[in-house]
């Protein structure tokens, strides 16, 4: 199997000050707030096609959890890449075939909307999403 990936779908920031990066990413770089959640601590941001996604340190959605983010510690909590075709149940052998152990399949929302997606880690620890299109 050969997996199609047609571009970046999100990244996902882990910040420690909500506010402020949500002013900079907007008003500094343009992106506009598409959906906000305080109880998650989610701000989701446009940028073109893709979203880039505020989770507040602490917050229900930091899994990576530790220190706010510094020059010692991590901001980054996962790339999520846009495949097509998305086959579920093939991407779940071919990833293990390779040594991977990917997570289950599950409805996520993403830059086009919600549906299908799961996440793995690379050799180093970095959580990966793979998405699928939207459910429509």
């Amino acid at each position: 199997m050969q997996i199609q990936i047609r571009e970046i779908d999100h990244v996902v920031i882990r910040a420690a000050d909500l506010a402020a990066m949500t002013r900079f990413y907007c008003d500094v770089l343009g992106c506009r707030v598409e959906r906000e959640d305080k109880k998650l601590g989610l701000v989701q941001l446009r940028a073109g096609r893709s979203l880039v996604d505020l989770a507040a340190v602490g917050g229900p959605l930091d899994r990576d959890g530790g220190t706010a983010p510094s020059s010692v510690a991590g901001n980054m909590d996962h790339l999520c890449l846009r495949v097509e075709p998305f086959d579920g149940e093939a991407l779940t052998a071919w990833l293990t075939q390779m040594g991977a152990r990917p997570g289950e399949v599950v409805d996520r929302n993403g830059a086009e909307g919600i549906g299908p997606s799961l996440y793995l880690f690379d050799p180093e620890g970095n959580m990966v999403e793979l998405k699928g299109p939207p459910a429509r």
